[in-house]
């Protein structure tokens, strides 16, 4: 067992099943909150996340398979996806690459928005490339939702947008339009999350210039 990654919630670590390499999510207990509600919420939580995988990949999103859901310690058992994270990508990728690949991403993010899916934590740490298929497969719908609203899907499109600002900033243009134009090849109401995000970003400038005032 190789403990791969430590969140506030959860444990990701390696395993094998059957002799396939698996990846496991593992739901911690909190010892802050009542033995009873914990049970509940970290059911509830992994149930959901389950569920969000499955609605992903039926909408066709790449996303690991399901393999097994343990529900008395709450893990997810799933394919392990072998490649690169896309944020290191972006980091050597050549310009033709990268603008087909950010476009391949629009496209995912635009069927899961077609579908009402929001992921919730769209970066591109959350993103990895399969080795043997190219594929771009998303990960950790830990934070992800339902919604309807316009206002919740330019929050997940502008949390992408922040992300690569933050890592890829010298790219940030030119992999933004690549994304959008996937976006809008696959979500009929793309136009309308695109308007709301410079209405997010407008009263976030406002609510810092009266915070600075």
């Amino acid at each position: 067992m190789e403990i791969v990654a430590r969140g506030a919630e959860a444990v990701l670590y390696a395993d094998v099943l059957d002799g396939r390499k698996v990846l496991v999510k593992e739901r911690v207990r909190k010892g802050y909150r009542l033995p009873q509600i914990d049970e509940r919420l970290r059911s509830e939580r992994t149930n959901h996340e389950v569920k969000l995988i499955t609605d992903a990949r039926a909408a066709g999103v790449p996303t690991p398979q399901v393999l097994d859901v343990d529900k008395t310690s709450n893990k997810i058992v799933m394919e392990f996806i072998e490649g690169e994270r896309i944020k290191e990508f972006l980091g050597h990728a050549k310009p033709s690459q990268m603008e087909k690949v950010c476009e391949q991403i629009g496209q995912s993010i635009g069927r899961l928005h077609s579908r009402d899916i929001t992921h919730g934590d769209l970066t591109t740490s959350n993103m990895i490339m399969q080795s043997a298929t190219g594929k771009i497969y998303f990960v950790d719908f830990g934070l992800g939702g339902y919604a309807k609203r316009v206002e919740d899907k330019a929050v997940d499109m502008k949390l992408l947008h922040d992300a690569i600002k933050a890592a890829h900033y010298k790219i940030l243009k030119r992999c933004w339009r690549s994304i959008v134009e996937g976006y809008k090849r696959e979500y009929k109401n793309a136009e309308e999350v695109i308007k709301q995000i410079d209405v997010i970003e407008g009263r976030m400038r406002y609510a810092e210039r009266v915070a600075s005032a």
